[in-house]
């Protein structure tokens, strides 16, 4: 069974490189992409149990990223929260955990990231077997 990744960004490139980087990876499928956190929002709306696996930045075109985790949280059947942005302060990473991420990583430390989202892939897999 495929792993869903939701990933809301909106810088074009990163979304391409998340892409990427899920496609290296067996059963694991990017559904959505969303820039603003009205896409994400909508999105998760109209597809309240369509993933397993949010990336969530905290800088948006418009809107917020907590916002983003905080409707991700309250979806019916909520997956992973994996929060991904150059402003995880210690105080901004501990206000995501409070509003529901599972994790947060700043962009320097894309390496843990990385790691992180293949161990979760896993994990799913492994469950779902």
């Amino acid at each position: 069974m495929t792993i869903r990744v939701f990933v809301v960004e909106d810088l074009g490139r990163m979304r391409s490189l998340f892409k990427e980087l899920f496609a290296q990876l067996e059963d694991v499928s990017v559904v959505a992409a969303a820039a603003t956190e009205a896409e994400a929002r909508l999105w998760l709306d109209e597809h309240p149990r369509g993933w397993d696996l949010a990336i969530v930045d905290l800088i948006l075109e418009e809107g917020s990223g907590m916002g983003v985790i905080s409707k991700c949280k309250a979806s019916p059947q909520p997956g992973k929260i994996v929060v991904f942005s150059s402003y995880a302060t210690p105080g901004m990473r501990q206000h995501c955990l409070r509003l529901g991420a599972d994790a947060v990583f700043d962009k320097t430390d894309s390496s843990q990231f990385v790691a992180y989202c293949v161990d979760e892939v896993d994990r799913l897999s492994a469950m779902r077997r």
